[in-house]
């Protein structure tokens, strides 16, 4: 791992050695990053020789991340499936309004610029997660630094995509793997996961009642006793964060050759365990440290379903970190997530930026998701939706202002949602 200088707590900010894996902190129980040696990276490869956007894959940011595809050692350990690299749609012209609204509200009518980063869809012409969800992001990186230490056996609990993008990745890998999630997971999803584990020996499907808090129960009561190496959400160290850093590298990365490396205004991102806001904030710091960006930061927002709201609710009562609540029950089921290990650090970052966090009725995310879909036929995520909904009353209330541009987060396809989804795509 050329660049990676070691692991680093997130809140203690202990430094433990990069050579042996490990999973949370032992001095506190949080999470732990990877450090990138940035003062040797910009040394050793001046002006941005680690940066090939050549390449239609995530692996195009080279040196700058914990595996390098252009070191020998690394590469034999690297399992891409194409990931990354995704396209940025224009949403300038959608139609947002909700039914009670007297006009219609586009983000162009209020003075926004409008991206979505579709992280479900191949485009032409770029590249594409293989799951089609932004999971693979961080499962490329997960299951390629477990090839590195020679872990034969992974375990995740899941609210679905994270499952379906490792057991393709493990398989890549040939590593058994075992995927516990809810026994109410979108059929698409389950049945993909179902099939992988009917057809090898190697992957093993676990369903459970609730949500990734009773799988992860059950992962840490029944697999990780057989050996099975923990790779829940922020519970490995810091692969996933790495994995998802791309995301923000590639809304920051020039659009043409020779541009600027830039920054949007406000991210808009729909928010279970948060890793992605990690990550992005990470790659962000990390581009300020080449000299590729300055030191504004996009404001973030994070987007849930009124089902299920820790973050919200944190956020509105101005405390540190989240308080588990009950799972319910959301189109959005990326974002069922009662509570999470790193969200004290999701809601450091939202400060930080000068965002916040909102919630969104399931029925305003159900009407969103029919309107979009006779608007363009885009194969848009519930909680991709859950984000544009997000936009008329983050207006409303002053957060979005004229003259911003605006980054949605659509974190994978509707497709994978379908028996759930399909009365509304009519």
């Amino acid at each position: 791992m050329s660049y990676a200088r070691c692991y680093r707590g997130l809140a203690s900010g202990q430094e433990y050695s990069i050579e042996s894996p490990m999973n949370l902190d032992p001095i506190d129980g949080r999470p732990v990053e990877i450090v990138i040696d940035i003062d040797r990276l910009r040394h050793q490869q001046p002006d941005h020789q680690w940066y090939h956007p050549e390449r239609t894959s995530l692996w195009r940011f080279g040196s700058l991340l914990a595996l390098d595809f252009d070191d020998p050692d690394d590469h034999q350990h690297i399992v891409s499936l194409g990931e990354g690299h995704t396209r940025m749609l224009d949403g300038a012209a959608l139609r947002l309004e909700s039914s009670d609204q007297k006009l219609a509200l586009t983000p162009e009518s209020a003075g926004l610029s409008l991206s979505i980063k579709d992280e479900g869809t191949h485009w032409p012409g770029y590249g594409g997660n293989p799951t089609w969800s932004f999971k693979d992001r961080g499962m490329v990186m997960t299951a390629s630094m477990a090839s590195r230490y020679r872990i034969g056996a992974v375990a995740v609990p899941t609210q679905g995509n994270a499952g379906d993008s490792l057991s393709q990745y493990a398989l890549a890998a040939g590593m058994d793997c075992v995927v516990i999630m809810p026994d109410d997971t979108p059929m698409p999803i389950m049945g993909k996961v179902a099939a992988m584990a009917h057809r090898y020996e190697s992957h093993q499907l676990d369903l459970v009642k609730g949500t990734i808090r009773e799988a992860g129960e059950r992962m840490k009561a029944e697999w990780l006793p057989k050996g099975y190496f923990n790779v829940a959400t922020f519970q490995e160290p810091g692969w996933r964060i790495e994995g998802k850093k791309t995301l923000g590298l590639e809304i920051a990365e020039p659009g043409s050759e020779g541009g600027q490396w830039s920054l949007p205004d406000v991210i808009l991102y729909p928010t279970g365990g948060g890793t992605g806001i990690l990550g992005m904030w990470k790659a962000f710091d990390e581009l300020e440290a080449l000299g590729l960006i300055g030191s504004d930061r996009p404001r973030i927002y994070s987007i849930q379903s009124e089902a299920t709201t820790p973050i919200v609710n944190a956020w509105q009562a101005n405390q540190a970190d989240t308080t588990p609540v009950a799972g319910g029950q959301t189109l959005a089921v990326g974002l069922n997530v009662p509570g999470g290990v790193g969200h004290f650090r999701v809601l450091d970052i939202l400060k930080q930026s000068g965002g916040g966090a909102i919630a969104i009725s399931e029925a305003r995310i159900a009407e969103l998701t029919r309107s979009l879909w006779q608007q363009t036929h885009w194969w848009l995520c519930p909680e991709g939706v859950a984000c544009l909904a997000a936009v008329e009353p983050l207006l409303d209330q002053g957060e979005l202002r004229s003259g911003d541009s605006v980054v949605v987060i659509n974190t994978g396809s509707s497709e994978k949602y379908l028996p759930e989804l399909r009365h509304l795509l009519v």
